[in-house]
């Protein structure tokens, strides 16, 4: 299945839970289970707002905690995210 997002929203495929920290020590249980807001763009609706921000696919960014709406298609997690929910793209 494919999706195009309509107006100034994007598709983001969201990066894995990190479940060790930085320095190996792994978090059990629910501890570190927080939600990841640090994604993969995998479309970009054609809207005039969201081309302003010249993203491309492939790109990976920051979008608030709260924002869009989580989907799920052919059993992978995305979440369609509006041009106001984007805080910054990770370079």
């Amino acid at each position: 299945m494919q999706l195009r997002p309509l107006g100034d929203r994007v598709i983001v495929k969201p990066l894995p839970k990190e479940e060790t920290t930085k320095a190996g020590i792994i978090l059990p249980g629910t501890v570190g289970k927080e939600s990841r807001q640090e994604g993969e763009i995998i479309a970009i609706g054609t809207g005039e707002k969201i081309t302003k921000l010249n993203l491309s696919v492939g790109q990976k960014v920051v979008f608030s905690e709260y924002g869009g709406s989580e989907i799920k298609v052919d059993g992978l997690e995305h979440k369609i995210l509006n041009h106001d929910d984007l805080l910054a793209v990770i370079e």
